[in-house]
């Protein structure tokens, strides 16, 4: 996938941000990325867009930004020179699509249809917009699309908010969230950053959508995590599974038949996306032991320790 829309699928949720004073944009874009959410879309519903990217560009460099409400040729250049890294339109005009491919710009246009996204998908695009997504069916409609396209990545916009996040979240084609409920208007005009900041992080929590998946015992050897794991069966009428290097107590208790990572085993934590979490915990400084990474058909990460320990347990992040 494409670097941008690569780092766009990282962050998950991108903020759809129309502002009247270009002033207030960095102080935004700070109030985002201290949120966790580093990544903006500037409508062009307002006369203060461009400069608002231009600023932004400048001032906060690591904010991967953004221009929708894309209708034209000249705004899209506009938004190119102002710094935007991504193209957003509402809906999908295959001249625009070709014309911004043509200058080096990444199009996510705004799509309804099966037969809109398809000739998106016919000239070369990976991803795109879904819009107004709880208008046109939301996640149901994109998991029944998800078979004819299933190599196409969805970025739903319209309608999105805590309550609905985590079940787009959680559906694998769904690369990430547009949506506004963290930059409503009142909140940058009353310039409210703490606030935005608060709303930020509460969406990426629920997002990842972080839960204990298992607790893992460190056995000296097969026959020591048989009987431990015979024992919480019977102690609580839990299933036994054995596996190949380990055995299960139901499917909270993983019992190891040698000794791995933590002196004491490890802590599972489940999580909707394993890569998009490792890319959120490593903003907040947290290091991971790539050696240890494992992936799926697809290579995406399916499981991965962190370093170190906590409490004598290494910590183990899982896709739910």
């Amino acid at each position: 996938m494409n670097e941008i829309l690569q780092t766009l699928s990282q962050i998950g949720i991108v903020p759809v941000i129309a502002i009247d004073d270009a002033k207030k944009a960095v102080p935004l874009a700070k109030a985002l990325a201290e949120g966790g959410l580093p990544a903006a879309e500037i409508t062009f519903r307002t006369d203060a867009a461009e400069e608002a990217m231009r600023a932004i560009t400048a001032e906060v460099p690591d904010m991967l930004v953004g221009a929708g409400t894309v209708l034209t040729k000249e705004q899209l250049d506009r938004a190119l020179s102002a710094g935007a890294k991504f193209i957003v339109t509402p809906g999908y005009d295959p001249d625009m699509v070709k014309y911004g491919l043509s200058q080096g710009a990444v199009m996510l246009p705004g799509t309804a249809t099966g037969g809109e996204m398809q000739q998106a998908m016919a000239l070369g695009l990976e991803m795109v917009k879904f819009f107004p997504a709880e208008q046109n069916g939301g996640v149901a409609k994109l998991k029944a699309l998800a078979g004819p396209y299933r190599t196409l990545k969805w970025m739903p916009t319209g309608g999105v908010n805590t309550k609905n996040l985590t079940e787009y979240m959680a559906f694998d084609q769904v690369a990430a969230c547009g949506g506004t409920w963290m930059v409503k208007k009142d909140f940058i005009e009353g310039q409210r950053w703490e606030e935005i900041t608060r709303i930020c992080k509460e969406a990426v929590k629920t997002m990842l959508g972080f839960s204990l998946h298992h607790v893992g015992i460190n056995c000296a050897s097969e026959e020591e995590a048989a009987a431990t794991a015979k024992t919480l069966c019977a102690l609580f009428d839990l299933d036994y599974k054995p596996g190949n290097s380990s055995i299960y107590a139901g499917s909270s208790v993983e019992c190891t038949k040698q000794p791995y990572l933590g002196d004491m085993g490890h802590l599972a934590i489940g999580t909707y996306n394993v890569d998009r979490a490792i890319y959120h915990l490593s903003r907040r400084g947290v290091e991971f032991d790539h050696s240890t990474r494992k992936t799926d058909g697809k290579g995406n990460t399916k499981a991965i320790y962190l370093k170190g320990q906590v409490g004598g347990f290494a910590i183990h992040l899982v896709k739910k």
